[in-house]
């Protein structure tokens, strides 16, 4: 491939994967983390920075001159987005700004996929905004796209919806899947609390989604935002009925309530099919890879 891209939030959960997968296509991988994990796998270069500091974006895209930049980096969670509000924005927001004014002034040619999320919002409705995360987001995305007007930049958004799969992750299912491995080692019976065991979440596994960031960047359209999802919603219920499946156990399930209104929309990734990619990975081998990964 002999090209360069260069990831932020290269020590991160999709972060690892991503820079596996590029390396294995034959991309030239720089990594960019905050505190980096040296272990992380077919990396060019791991390089130190502060996302939030201009000077070290500067000399980061300067030190690059990518090729491809896939912003992964980021405060991605809603309950520290309460705790620090301007952190957050500051973390997503800002440093997306440094970052793309920093590739208009040394790599204004670089190919570049902003990562946002399913829970950003239209900027335009106010009132829908659900929490200070969703509003950093939705302003990430706004950043984003204005910078590929104003200075005539290649810049795509991606919008994934929850990402599951094997690797250290924070998210539900793997939530999960560690408490219960943790209970079935010490032979007691897995108690697992949820607030709403209906509450439905569309699931894909990481994977695919840093698949379909390389089919964004090779054949997707400037200022475009792509969904990344798989167009099918799953509640929590029936992951952990999966997971009792895959254990073989049974799972003592605490729900505080069953609201059903409390329900993902169905979003359909009708413009990243568009673009050739295919979801490869079942719920149940995203599970199944998660329980192995977890049980080393």
């Amino acid at each position: 491939m002999n090209k360069t891209i260069l990831i932020t939030g290269a020590s991160g959960f999709t972060g690892i994967h991503a820079c596996r997968f590029f390396a294995e296509k034959g991309y030239h991988v720089y990594g960019a983390a905050k505190n980096p994990n040296s272990l992380i796998p077919g990396i060019k270069q791991l390089l130190l920075c502060d996302l939030a500091n201009e000077q070290d974006v500067d000399k980061l895209i300067e030190t690059c001159k990518p090729d491809y930049l896939l912003h992964l980096a980021g405060q991605n969670h809603v309950g520290d987005s309460w705790d620090n509000p301007v952190k957050t924005l500051e973390i997503n927001a800002l440093s997306t700004a440094y970052l793309l004014q920093a590739a208009a002034n040394h790599r204004p040619d670089c190919k570049i996929l902003i990562v946002g999320s399913a829970l950003q919002t239209n900027p335009q409705d106010i009132s829908a905004i659900p929490h200070p995360y969703s509003l950093s987001k939705t302003i990430q995305t706004m950043i984003a796209l204005s910078w590929a007007n104003l200075y005539d930049m290649d810049i795509r958004v991606a919008k994934p919806t929850n990402l599951i799969g094997p690797g250290n992750s924070n998210g539900v299912c793997a939530i999960f899947i560690k408490n219960i491995l943790e209970a079935l080692k010490d032979g007691r019976t897995p108690v697992i609390k949820v607030q709403n065991i209906n509450a439905t979440r569309d699931f894909i596994d990481v994977r695919d989604v840093v698949s379909a960031y390389e089919y964004i960047l090779l054949k997707g359209s400037k200022n475009e935002v792509y969904d990344i999802t798989t167009g099918v919603s799953q509640s929590l219920g029936n992951v952990l009925a999966h997971l009792e499946q895959l254990t073989g156990r049974t799972i003592d399930i605490k729900s505080a309530c069953s609201d059903a209104s409390d329900t993902a929309p169905v979003i359909y990734p009708v413009k990243l099919k568009g673009l050739g990619w295919q979801q490869e990975r079942s719920l149940t081998s995203s599970l199944v890879d998660m329980i192995n990964y977890y049980q080393g």
